[in-house]
């Protein structure tokens, strides 16, 4: 069949259904479809298409098997001879625990216990099974709703929806198809032709082709508007190209005793090769060693032995803090008010749960001024967070070796209906900065937070898995629109 088979018949029948033309001209129906919107497409005049939804039932390859071979209750029923047979022996038929079970609750078959063997309570039966089924074959209509569902729980039957069109001349109707030209040529217009030719119609409605481009990803967005809004706020972007950091700068810098937890190979990812690092400012180095072992500066330090085999170990840095006691180690020798932040990856050995990776992007913003309070950091943070779009915030009184006060920020996730932990803050503690030759005046204010959570929150994913690593859908990364946060 072809397009203009299909139309001679239209025109005979003036109306018909696609179902119908298929089991007519012995064709397959999705065939009969592709002639429609093939018509369709040259012009949506020529006839009318009407979509169709029809429900009804066929047999599955289970029931298909019950129609050639009974179903599993007769077979069981006439497996039994007349003087029973044990139970255990009439399991060795196919299907024979289902068949038993429908056989007993009809009632065909029973146990006799005095003689331990199934025994027939009927002398014949009726398979009713079978023969609904080779009812429904034909029609479904004869068959009782209840018993339907009981066979499709059984999975002997199954519902079908079937699509169709109901077609019927439309106002261009023709039994002649001409195909429509879509391009106006040079020749058509030196030969004149144009004029009397056929030209389909422009849908000015339709989309254009999708074109292959790359897609930023949300982390990417969200941490280019956070890096201009440290920009538009005055900070400077300290470089932070050093994944691997000794465990001097990474922890006895920032005053975290050596055996401190967080120092352990369950949190903290160490490196084979290189193991150690060297390359240390002597003088600041003793005075940390000072600092943690004896005290100093008003503060009594941790009392313990410290090690510099310790403090020369290489981690995968732990947190971008590592960069911040660098710069301001730096600053102090002529020492000028400074804002500086940082946007980059960190590592920890954590679980990996909806809201924790081992891998991450940490940000961090940094102020050394003269006489800095708790009120200023607590107004610029939310200062900060209120530019990225989060005014829900509260704080809690946290612990952190570095820091004294420190506080725990969290933001409200509609998403995911709760409070979550965004970031960390505070203020850098004497015993870490004098040490580095910092004035006794400047006090420092810090916080940090993960990039991961905030995008969540931006573009409500519960799951950071979504976000980042094997799991990503790509088409997530397409859709999304480009980052626009509340300033």
């Amino acid at each position: 069949m072809d397009s203009e088979e299909l139309l001679n018949q239209l025109n005979v029948k003036n109306r018909t259904n696609t179902l119908d033309l298929a089991v007519e001209n012995k064709i397959d129906h999705q065939k009969v479809i592709g002639i429609v919107n093939s018509i369709l497409a040259l012009n949506s005049n020529i006839i009318t298409a009407v979509p169709v939804t029809n429900k009804c039932w066929e047999l599955t390859s289970e029931g298909e098997s019950i129609l050639l071979n009974g179903s599993y209750e007769a077979n069981v029923f006439k497996y039994i001879p007349p003087d029973g047979i044990p139970q255990k022996d009439l399991m060795s038929l196919p299907h024979a625990k289902i068949g038993f079970s429908q056989a007993m609750s009809k009632g065909w078959i029973s146990i006799d216990r005095s003689i331990n063997k199934v025994v027939r309570k009927t002398s014949s039966i009726i398979d009713q099974v079978k023969d609904d089924l080779a009812k429904l074959k034909i029609s479904s209509d004869e068959i009782a709703d209840s018993a339907k569902q009981d066979y499709k729980k059984r999975k002997l039957i199954r519902e079908v929806i079937i699509k169709s069109f109901d077609l019927k001349k439309g106002p261009e109707f023709t039994t002649t198809i001409t195909k429509l030209e879509t391009e106006l040529t040079p020749d058509m217009i030196q030969s004149g032709s144009w004029k009397t030719t056929q030209f389909k119609s422009y849908n000015f409605e339709a989309l254009g082709q999708t074109l292959d481009f790359g897609c930023l990803h949300p982390l990417l967005k969200v941490r280019a508007d956070i890096r201009q809004i440290f920009l538009e706020m005055g900070f400077t972007e300290m470089p932070t190209n050093n994944f691997v950091e000794s465990s001097f700068w990474n922890f006895d810098s920032l005053f975290q005793p050596q055996q401190h937890p967080a120092r352990d190979s369950h949190d903290t990812f160490f490196l084979d090769e290189p193991k150690s690092s060297e390359n240390f400012p002597n003088c600041y180095l003793n005075k940390v060693k000072d600092v943690h072992s004896k005290g100093g500066y008003g503060s009594q330090g941790y009392g313990y032995n410290w090690s510099i085999e310790e403090a020369k170990k290489n981690v995968l840095r732990t947190h971008t803090t590592a960069v911040s006691a660098r710069m301001l180690y730096s600053l102090a020798n002529n020492f000028k008010p400074s804002k500086y932040f940082s946007i980059d990856r960190v590592f920890r050995n954590e679980t990996l749960d909806a809201t924790h990776l081992a891998e991450f992007h940490q940000v961090e913003g940094v102020i050394a001024d003269y006489n800095l309070t708790l009120g200023d950091l607590i107004g610029i943070l939310y200062m900060f967070f209120e530019r990225l779009g989060m005014t829900e915030l509260k704080f809690k009184p946290a612990y952190n070796p570095y820091t004294e006060p420190s506080m725990e920020i969290f933001c409200y996730h509609k998403g995911l209906g709760k409070w979550i932990e965004i970031g960390n803050s505070g203020m850098f503690r004497p015993e870490m900065l004098l040490p580095m030759g910092l004035p006794e005046k400047v006090n420092v204010i810090a916080w940090g937070l993960s990039l991961e959570r905030p995008t969540m929150i931006k573009y409500g994913i519960n799951n950071i898995r979504d976000l980042v690593g094997p799991k990503v859908n790509l088409q997530m990364v397409q859709i999304n629109p480009i980052c626009r946060l509340d300033k």
